[in-house]
């Protein structure tokens, strides 16, 4: 596509025309183009973060069937289609050039692949300068098994996170993710389900995106390496998982995507998405060698009574303490973090600095209550 078009999303229009006015930056739009003539039109040395999910080069033959006799819903849009590897290094190289350029110098870039075109995306990633952190390997915990039985079922895809240089000082938030894996170190093997259930788009029936990635990927991959109010860039946007997580989580998008039908899904589903409150993104992290406080303990103790009535801080949920130090919201139970990430749709939530309680100068996180433990019970 030729022409270089933006599409907005509504109510945040304004917001954003101030913002490109100082930054020269079309932040939380859709740049409906080609993803390196739309880079092109970018400012040098402006992006925080690159997520990159570019064709695989899938080189299927012929139409794939299950045991029964149906059909596999397989990629075979022209987007994916490549002449040769030579064709597809040199659009690598291509977009990849562009990304480095308009990449800050402690900024990042996440490219995830399979096993078709990863090993080859690499090899540029490290020949263009790129210092690679990581390589991630997305283990899905329900993967689509090799009906022909001739190979290795395919169960896992790979991201390689790189900065821009060995000396860079890259944004990498160690004690969060910490926190988001219950005080154990993260690893660089991450077990998340394809994207399926209502989170999958659809019309009439049919996958909107035939490789639309969980929620769940991309919220880690930003809760990692990104800061509230970072720019974060998709040159491949799809169907908008980048925008709809980066909004949630407080941080700016810009989304590179040259089909129309995409584009359409995409500012439907980021219009939807409802943005963390802010106290919680304040204080994702916890305190290093902070005690450990189960929030049953201080039901329990008398700290919080069973039946109290909990809040967010816009009193948009409401949810009841059991006995048994669990919530009740509608229909989600569980514990506070559980029943958080529930009524948010995310796949995780610090549950003590999201719900309150009601106390005589008004909402207060219910982790005051246990700072107030710790300090009663603590030597």
């Amino acid at each position: 596509m030729g022409v270089l078009e933006k599409v907005g999303t509504r109510g945040r229009k304004a917001a954003s025309a101030v913002q490109e006015s100082v930054a020269e930056l079309p932040l939380d739009s859709i740049l409906m183009s080609d993803c390196i003539e739309a880079m092109r039109s970018l400012p040098a040395k402006s992006i925080d973060m690159i997520f990159a999910d570019p064709p695989y080069n899938l080189q299927l033959g012929g139409d794939l069937s299950r045991p029964d006799g149906s059909h596999v819903d397989a990629v075979t849009d022209d987007w994916d289609k490549f002449d040769s590897f030579a064709a597809y290094d040199a659009f690598t190289k291509a977009w990849l050039a562009e990304a480095r350029r308009i990449l800050k110098d402690n900024g990042t870039i996440w490219v995830i692949g399979s096993y078709h075109n990863i090993f080859r995306v690499g090899a540029t990633v490290q020949d263009l300068g790129f210092w690679i952190l990581n390589d991630i390997v997305w283990r899905k915990a329900n993967p689509m098994p090799n009906f022909k039985g001739t190979r290795f079922t395919n169960a896992h895809e790979t991201m390689i996170w790189a900065s821009m240089g060995e000396k860079s000082r890259y944004t990498f938030n160690y004690r969060t993710m910490k926190t988001l894996n219950d005080e154990l170190q993260m690893r660089s093997d991450w077990e998340f389900p394809i994207c399926g259930g209502q989170e999958r788009l659809k019309r009439d029936g049919v996958k909107v995106h035939p490789t639309q990635k969980p929620e769940a990927l991309l919220y880690r991959v930003l809760l990692a390496s990104t800061k509230p109010g970072d720019v974060v860039l998709d040159p491949f946007f799809g169907t908008g998982t980048t925008g709809a997580v980066a909004k949630r989580l407080g941080r700016h998008w810009i989304g590179i995507e040259r089909e129309p039908g995409y584009c359409a899904a995409a500012i439907e589903r980021i219009e939807a998405a409802l943005p963390l409150d802010e106290s919680a993104l304040r204080t994702m992290q916890a305190p290093k060698g902070a005690p450990r406080v189960a929030f049953g303990t201080l039901v329990e103790n008398g700290y919080l009574a069973p039946g109290t009535r909990l809040f967010d801080t816009k009193r948009r949920f409401q949810a009841e303490i059991g006995a048994d130090g669990s919530l009740r919201c509608g229909d989600a139970t569980g514990s506070i973090h559980k029943v958080g990430a529930t009524v948010q749709g995310t796949p995780s939530c610090n549950g003590w600095t999201f719900w309150h309680y009601e106390a005589e100068d008004g909402l207060k996180p219910i982790d005051a209550v246990r700072q107030t433990y710790l300090l009663a019970t603590q030597p």
